[in-house]
């Protein structure tokens, strides 16, 4: 190739082609395409009920969602040392990690271009995209303590535990819905003024406490994601936190987590330790009672809402269902 023909690729603009940027968003696509269960699309409609977003503008909210939603999970595999995703190959596993972590970045960065349609009467393109950058940042925070700990095998308090959370699962949410409260609505509603995020931190800090319970207690769970995976991570979740600081001077429990058991015997003997001694599954299932109590009634407070009722009663975890 002469060297001005060289020269004049280097210095023209870059030139994204479909083909190659569908190879590239390869494992985006792999992940995507998995069932998942849906629920922020879901809870994104619902709120709508109350903040009345115009369709156009909240398909395009639901989609950023989901998108930054897949790009986290197949980095949060690969942070994991994932298996299983939605009961197939984790992403990193078909298209290998360097794939799999540009494609997530790729994501990452894509979802600023998104902004744009979502500009108007006001809404100014910088605002939305300090808005997002400022709950990325919180998410990545999160997830960077949840590793932090795991890989110190230092065991959070329960309020450290709650804050991780807030980021890590709390983030995802919250950039749905304040791109949401951001918006210009179809009435003049009063309601679409009010603060909805508090209403969501409690979504999100059930939703993965349920995460963290049915990890260790669900056959469902244990078909798509491996049987008790948070304990083969060395994750400190939920019931686990309250095991150890029960436990108190005993290292049971930390023991057999820093092992990071991949075989059922030493999970199986973990789990009836905190379903026998330490009384951890119970302890979990009475927060997410009080925390659901919680939402109910912010959900009646704030004018009521059938439609995120409904999702409410379908997360609903009670002795009569813990196992699943």
């Amino acid at each position: 190739m002469p060297l001005n023909d060289i020269l004049s690729s280097v210095f023209n603009e870059a030139c994204v082609t479909t083909n190659e940027e569908q190879q590239i968003l390869g494992p985006f696509t792999y992940v995507s395409a998995l069932p998942g269960k849906g629920i922020r699309h879901d809870l994104l409609h619902a709120l709508n009920v109350w903040m009345n977003v115009p369709e156009d503008k909240l398909k395009i909210i639901a989609n950023l969602v989901a998108a930054l939603h897949n790009a986290s999970l197949m980095l949060d595999d690969i942070e994991d040392n994932s298996k299983l995703r939605r009961g197939s190959p984790a992403t990193h596993r078909i298209f290998g990690i360097p794939q799999t972590i540009n494609a997530a970045t790729y994501v990452h960065c894509a979802t600023y271009q998104e902004l744009y349609g979502l500009e108007g009467t006001g809404i100014e393109h910088r605002e939305l995209s300090k808005l997002l950058t400022e709950e990325l940042k919180s998410l990545h925070y999160g997830q960077g303590l949840d590793l932090l700990w795991r890989d110190s095998m230092q065991c959070p308090t329960e309020d450290e535990y709650i804050e991780m959370v807030k980021g890590k699962t709390g983030g995802l949410l919250r950039i749905g819905v304040r791109l949401m409260m951001a918006r210009p609505t179809n009435d003049s509603n009063i309601s679409f003024r009010r603060d909805y995020v508090p209403l969501i931190n409690l979504v999100g800090v059930h939703f993965q406490i349920r995460d963290d319970f049915i990890n260790l207690r669900s056959k469902m769970y244990s078909a798509s994601k491996g049987f008790a995976e948070d304990m083969e991570e060395g994750k400190f979740s939920f019931p686990i936190i309250h095991a150890i600081h029960v436990d108190g001077p005993s290292r049971q429990m930390i023991n057999v987590l820093q092992q990071r058991p991949t075989t059922p015997t030493l999970k199986t003997y973990a789990i009836n330790h905190m379903e026998q001694k330490t009384d951890s599954f119970e302890y979990t299932l009475s927060i997410l009672e009080g925390l659901e109590c919680e939402i109910r009634k912010q959900i009646f407070q704030l004018g009521g809402n059938a439609a995120l009722t409904k999702i409410i009663d379908a997360l609903h975890i009670g002795r009569e269902n813990q196992d699943l």
